[in-house]
């Protein structure tokens, strides 16, 4: 029997004048995707405070998670995670990608992206394409929306 670990991740979609906060996950050869910042919940965090470290690690920028607006999971060969969105307001700091851990995890550029300037890239979550956007219209008035599964095609 083959053993799968499994993963609780949260992560954190900012709005600030207009444009998202992404960051650019990119190694030569292997892979080239924007995310909004996340990633897993270390022994003893809850998941409002790894949305703040993660950002932070990964952008230099504080950010104060208000709601949950999806529920995601993606696997990949032995591994299943499960990755809560939340929405999130813009607090302070400067752009930065210099952090020991957004270099360990080949983060070579954070920028604030208008919705236009997200066509033509790999962009994660997907629904920052579109359905976000009529979400957001919306008021986000529904319970947490599931996403589905994911497989990843990278790492």
């Amino acid at each position: 029997m083959q053993t799968i670990k499994h993963r609780i991740a949260a992560g954190v979609i900012v709005e600030h004048e207009g444009r998202i906060l992404l960051v650019r996950h990119q190694k030569p050869g292997a892979y080239d995707f924007w995310v909004a910042p996340g990633g897993g919940a270390e022994d003893g965090e809850d998941l409002l405070a790894t949305v703040r470290r993660e950002a932070l690690e990964e952008t230099g920028l504080q950010i104060e998670p208000t709601q949950l607006v999806y529920v995601e999971e993606f696997c990949q060969p032995q591994q299943r995670e499960c990755k809560m969105w939340f929405l999130g307001r813009y607090v302070g700091g400067q752009i930065s990608t210099q952090q020991v851990e957004a270099t360990r995890e080949h983060i070579v550029e954070a920028a604030w992206l208008h919705r236009d300037e997200l066509a033509g890239k790999t962009v994660f979550p997907p629904v920052l394409h579109t359905q976000y956007w009529e979400d957001k219209k919306r008021g986000f008035d529904s319970s947490p929306r599931y996403l589905g599964l994911r497989v990843m095609e990278f790492f």
